[in-house]
C-alpha cells in the first residue's frame, strides 16, 4: 500500500475529476480505492477554493486593469444552469463538465452558504467517483 499512489489519484482529480479514475487505473489500484481517492481529491480542491477564494479574488482585483464584463456567453450559461437546476445541478455537473474549481467558484458566485456547497459537492463527488471508477474498470483491455 503506497500512499504516493493515493496522493497521485487525488491530485489528478483536484484539477479535472476524470483524471482521478484514469490515474487509479494506470497505477493499478482497485476501483474502491480509486473512487475514494477521486472524491477526496475533488473535496480538497473544493475546500481550497472555498477558504482561499476570497484572498485570490482580492489579489486578482488589485491587478485587474479593466472592470470585467457583466454579461458574456459564459455568465449567461452559468445563470441558465443556476435557474434550471440550482446547486444540485451545479454539483452534479461539476465532475463531468466543469472542474471542481470551476463548479465551486460558480456556486460561490451565487452566494450559496458554504455548508451547503460542501455537502452538495461531497455527495456529487462520491457518486461520480463510484460511477466513473467502476465504469472504467469494466472496460476490458483498458490500461493492460
Amino acid at each position: 500500500m503506497s500512499y504516493a499512489k493515493y496522493i497521485s489519484v487525488a491530485l489528478a482529480s483536484m484539477l479535472k475529476f476524470i483524471g482521478g479514475p484514469l490515474a487509479g487505473m494506470a497505477l493499478k489500484l482497485s476501483w474502491h480505492e480509486t473512487a475514494v481517492c477521486s472524491a477526496v481529491g475533488m473535496m480538497a480542491s473544493v475546500l481550497l477554493v472555498l477558504f482561499a477564494g476570497s484572498a485570490i479574488n482580492q489579489i486578482q482585483a488589485r491587478y485587474r486593469k479593466a472592470v470585467p464584463r457583466l454579461f458574456s456567453k459564459r455568465t449567461r450559461l452559468a445563470v441558465r444552469i443556476w435557474q434550471r437546476a440550482g446547486l444540485t445541478g451545479i454539483a452534479l455537473l461539476t465532475p463531468i463538465l466543469l472542474t471542481p474549481i470551476g463548479g465551486t467558484a460558480l456556486a460561490i458566485s451565487f452566494r450559496v452558504p458554504i455548508p451547503r456547497i460542501i455537502l452538495a459537492m461531497l455527495m456529487s463527488g462520491s457518486f461520480w467517483g463510484v460511477v466513473l471508477s467502476w465504469g472504467m474498470y469494466q472496460i476490458p483491455g483498458l490500461f493492460k
